[in-house]
């Protein structure tokens, strides 16, 4: 059995927030729970840790949102399914095109979704 790859994190953001996100620009995060969905091919455990340190060089979409004040990661999920099977399996709504999903070539239009 392969070991976990994809993970993941479930983010309580509780107020609206307009913050600037790389080459997105700025974005505007409504109140509420989120769940974005990664993956590690190599370290799962060290890009989690890199996700919850509250220093960091903002790299990735994600980073930029867990970096503001206030945003909390509240759990942690590990998975071995696929990220994309995985992302397209969690409720939510998308609302923020491209989020985490530079890269995607499944066509999931973002991996982070607004769960309420």
């Amino acid at each position: 059995m392969k070991p976990p790859c994809t993970y993941q994190l479930l983010i309580d953001v509780p107020r609206r927030l307009r913050i600037a996100v790389g080459a997105l620009g700025t974005c505007e995060f409504p109140a509420g729970r989120y769940v974005y969905t990664g993956s590690a091919r190599r370290n799962l455990d060290a890009r989690i840790a890199r996700h919850l340190s509250a220093t960091k060089r903002l790299h990735w979409h994600i980073d930029y949102l867990l970096s503001t004040p206030g945003v909390r990661v509240a759990e942690v999920i590990r998975s071995r399914v696929d990220e994309c099977r995985l992302n397209r399996r969690t409720a939510g709504t998308i609302e923020l095109a491209v989020f985490g999903a530079s890269d995607c070539r499944a066509g999931c239009g973002s991996h982070l979704k607004r769960q309420a």
